[in-house]
C-alpha cells in the first residue's frame, strides 16, 4: 500500500510537470533587451533606480552563465538559439574573427551578412514565424542577415548611429501594430552600451563606468516609460539581459606570440584574449612549445579542448587556440594594450558573467535566482511565446521557477527523493522483519512424558 502510495505521488508530480509544459492558447508579447557588456557585479556596483525598481516588480537572475567564446556575437545567437558556440557555428566576432576551412571564407565585422555563417541555427524570431506570428529584431547580431532564405517581419541593418530612443519607438509601434497589421509577438533589441565604455575605460574606471551605467539605466526607464505611455505595460513580457561581462587589464599583462613563436611557423586567424592560429608546422610541438611560453597562457590542440566549454566540435573551430588568464591580452608583438578592458575569457569567470532581469505578466515579483545557464533562456521564450523550441542545449527546469504559473518542481529532483524513500523504507521493513524473526518464540522440543511408578497414585489399578 506504501508503495502504490509514493508511485502515486510520483505520476503526480510528473502530471503536473507535464501540465505545467501546456503553453497558453494565447501568450503576451515578448520583448528581449540586451544592453551590451553588462558585467553582473555592476548591479552591486553602481546606482541603477530604474533598473532595479524594474526587476523588484519581477524578478532578477543575479549571474548567467554565458557561452565560451565570451564574445558579442556568440553569445547573442546563443540566446536567440539556445544552442552553445560549437553548434550554432557563430564562433567569434567582437573585435576579432572567424574563417571557414571549407569554403575558404574569413568573416569580420564589417562582413557578417553571409547566411553561410549563421544558417547552422535557426533564431527565434524565424521559429515564432512558422507558428504564425510576426516578429522584429533591431540591430541583434545576425537579424539583417537572411537565414534560410527568411529574415524576422521587422528588422534593420546595423547601424550605431540609430539611437535607443529611435530603436526604441520601432519596436513599440510594431508590437501595437494597427487595424491592417497584427502587432509582433516577439521583438529583440540590442544596445551597444556599456560594452563600448567598457573597452576603452576598463570595468575598474568607477567615474568613466558610473557614467555609462547611469546612461544605460536612464534608457531602462525610457523603455519603461514607452511602454506605459503605449499601454503595453503590464501586457508585455520584458526579458532584459546581456551577453557577457568585462575584464580590467593592462599594459604590465601582456603575452606577446612572437615572443613564444615565430610569425612564420603560423597563420594567424584571430587575436583576443581567445586567439585562434593555424600551424604550419607539427601542431603537437607547437602546442607543447606554447605552453612552455607563458604562465598565463594555456594553448590546447583542438582536440583537447575541455569539454566543458563546448567549444570543439565544429569545423570552424582552428587546430590550435590560446586561452590568456583573466586579465591577461594575447598581442601578436609589441608594448601596446589595444584595450582597457576585454572579454572573451573563460566562462566560468564571475567577470565574464551577465545577468538577467523580467517583469511582465508572466513573471513572479520580487522572486530571485542566484544563477542559470544563458542558454536556458531560450527554452524560458519559447515557453512564454506558446512555440516549440528547435533542439538546443538549454533546460526549463530551473527557469520555470520564474514563472508565476509554474510549480516550480525538479523532476529529477522529485524523483530521486521518490526512490530514496522507498530504499529508505524497504531497508527498515527488512531490518523490522529480521528483528521480529530473532524474538519470537519458536516450537518446543519434543519430551517423553515422564510417569511416576507409584501404583497407589494409579486409580485403574485398584
Amino acid at each position: 500500500m506504501l508503495l502504490k502510495m509514493l508511485l502515486g505521488f510520483l505520476c503526480g508530480v510528473l502530471a503536473l510537470a507535464a501540465e505545467n509544459d501546456t503553453a497558453q492558447q494565447d501568450p503576451p508579447p515578448l520583448l528581449l533587451v540586451s544592453f551590451d557588456g553588462f558585467r553582473a557585479d555592476y548591479l552591486q556596483r553602481f546606482p541603477m533606480p530604474n533598473l532595479k525598481l524594474l526587476y523588484s516588480q519581477g524578478v532578477l537572475v543575479e549571474q548567467l552563465t554565458n557561452v565560451f567564446i565570451t564574445k558579442t556575437f556568440p553569445n547573442h545567437y546563443s540566446l536567440v538559439t539556445g544552442l552553445y558556440a560549437e553548434s550554432h557555428g557563430i564562433l567569434g566576432i567582437c573585435i576579432s574573427n572567424m574563417y571557414d576551412p571549407v569554403s575558404h571564407k574569413y568573416f569580420h565585422v564589417n562582413n557578417d551578412t553571409d547566411p553561410m555563417w549563421w544558417s547552422e541555427a535557426q533564431p527565434l524570431w524565424l521559429t515564432a514565424l512558422d507558428h504564425g506570428y510576426k516578429t522584429a529584431a533591431v540591430m541583434w547580431p545576425g537579424s539583417d542577415v537572411t537565414i534560410r532564405n527568411r529574415t524576422a517581419t521587422h528588422f534593420f541593418p546595423y547601424n550605431p548611429a540609430v539611437t535607443f530612443r529611435q530603436r526604441l519607438g520601432n519596436i513599440t509601434d510594431w508590437i501595437q501594430g494597427n487595424g491592417t497589421e497584427q502587432g509582433v509577438k516577439f521583438a529583440a533589441l540590442y544596445w551597444e552600451e556599456p560594452d563600448r565604455s567598457g573597452h576603452i575605460f576598463g570595468p575598474d574606471n568607477n567615474t568613466a563606468m558610473g557614467e555609462a551605467l547611469k546612461e544605460v539605466d536612464d534608457n531602462i526607464g525610457l523603455l519603461v516609460s514607452e511602454l506605459k505611455r503605449t499601454g503595453l505595460w503590464g501586457r508585455v513580457n520584458v526579458l532584459i539581459t546581456s551577453d557577457h561581462g568585462m575584464a580590467q587589464c593592462s599594459a604590465e599583462r601582456l603575452i606577446r606570440l612572437d615572443d613564444c613563436l615565430p610569425s612564420e611557423n603560423y597563420t594567424l586567424v584571430d587575436l583576443s584574449p581567445v586567439t585562434a592560429l593555424i600551424p604550419h608546422k607539427d601542431p603537437e610541438a607547437t602546442v607543447a612549445l606554447l605552453n612552455k611560453c607563458h604562465k598565463h597562457l594555456t594553448a590546447y590542440l583542438k582536440k583537447r579542448i575541455p569539454d566543458r566549454l563546448h567549444y570543439r566540435n565544429n569545423e570552424r573551430v582552428q587546430p590550435v587556440i590560446l586561452i590568456a588568464d583573466e586579465g591577461w591580452t594575447i598581442v601578436q608583438r609589441g608594448n601596446k594594450l589595444p584595450r582597457l578592458g576585454d572579454h572573451g575569457y573563460d566562462n566560468s569567470l564571475p567577470s565574464m558573467h551577465p545577468f538577467m532581469a523580467a517583469t511582465g505578466p508572466s513573471f513572479r515579483q520580487g522572486y530571485r535566482l542566484s544563477s542559470l545557464h544563458s542558454v536556458d533562456l531560450y527554452p524560458l521564450m519559447c515557453h512564454l511565446l506558446s512555440v516549440t523550441a528547435q533542439p538546443n542545449n538549454g533546460t526549463l527546469t530551473k527557469a520555470r521557477c520564474l514563472l508565476t504559473a509554474e510549480k516550480c518542481w525538479d523532476v529529477s529532483l522529485m524523483v530521486g527523493l521518490v526512490i530514496g524513500v522507498l530504499l529508505v523504507l524497504t531497508t527498515l521493513t527488512v531490518l523490522f522483519r529480521f528483528m521480529s524473526s530473532r524474538h519470537r518464540p519458536g516450537p518446543r522440543p519434543f519430551q517423553r512424558l515422564q510417569v511416576d511408578d507409584d501404583d497407589d497414585d494409579d486409580p485403574l489399578l485398584e
